[in-house]
């Protein structure tokens, strides 16, 4: 018990101390503040919501759609396109995938005529909580699309510091990147890779 204090003299403890709590900031376990019920005062946040409409983008939207083909462990195509419709992939796909070839893709309607185009097609349903799938029952899940999802985290991460890029200069990003995973060279090989590139 603690002697009662005369006028002028401060607890250190303070009636934490009293009442056998502690100093750090909790009571009772909860938080202590001031109870403003989830509101906040002041400024209010950042809206981080894009300039254009919801939905899938287009030209039109200031959201342009970037098409991606990736073989695994090899070369990678990126397109911007003004929309995403069937008519509008074909041509890239016709240029950049050998006929016959297995694509693998998610659930998303454009892909459905890959077969028609003489493609093999293999899908995982991401809505159903699908992400890969093993076919054969080795253990390993042939049917993914997560090297194409690690490409995009990695673009994202590129173009992040940019903080935006017109749509007059996204193709040149996109290009520049595509060439950079292609090369597969960091530094001074990158360098001597592109000049290579310009020369033939």
């Amino acid at each position: 018990m603690q002697a009662p204090l005369t006028p002028g003299q401060q607890n250190a403890g303070g009636d934490a101390a009293r009442r056998g709590g502690d100093r750090r900031g909790l009571r009772r376990g909860r938080a202590q503040g001031p109870a403003c019920r989830g509101r906040q005062k002041g400024r209010l946040g950042r809206c981080r919501k894009l300039a254009g409409a919801p939905g899938r983008g287009t030209l039109e939207k200031d959201k342009p759609p970037v098409l991606g083909l990736i073989q695994r462990g090899g070369q990678v195509v990126l397109r911007m396109l003004a929309n995403v419709q069937q008519a509008t992939i074909k041509p890239v796909i016709a240029a950049a995938v050998a006929p016959g070839a297995l694509v693998h893709t998610d659930e998303y309607s454009i892909y459905a005529r890959l077969p028609a185009w003489g493609y093999g097609h293999k899908t995982v349903c991401h809505a159903r909580g699908e992400y890969a799938r093993d076919e054969d029952g080795d253990g390993f899940c042939e049917v993914h699309v997560n090297t194409m999802e690690g490409f995009w985290s990695l673009l994202r991460s590129w173009l992040r510091p940019h903080r935006g890029i017109s749509q007059d200069k996204l193709p040149l990003y996109l290009g520049f990147f595509q060439f950079m995973h292609n090369a597969r060279r960091r530094g001074k090989a990158l360098l001597g890779a592109l000049i290579a590139g310009l020369v033939a």
